[in-house]
């Protein structure tokens, strides 16, 4: 599986979305959404589970192509 920034700049390239366009869309920040895009899980910035939905829901994606590569994601003891 492709890890999270891929699988959602692809999905935003596929789609012809800015960042600041998914952000109208889902109402996170767009700095939110640029560090999310950027670095996944992996950085500064842990996106949510909800947020994670919402994200998948405005571009199309099934939740199951996004959740899994962010499994700890909101995970109990974080």
């Amino acid at each position: 599986m492709a890890d999270l920034p891929h699988v959602l700049e692809a999905a935003m390239r596929r789609l012809h979305l800015s960042v600041q366009t998914l952000a109208d869309r889902t109402g996170i920040r767009t700095p939110r959404i640029r560090v999310v895009v950027q670095d996944g899980t992996a950085g500064p910035i842990k996106p949510t589970q909800q947020e994670l939905r919402e994200l998948t829901h405005a571009l199309g994606l099934p939740v199951s192509r996004v959740l899994p590569g962010a499994a700890l994601v909101g995970a109990p003891g974080e």
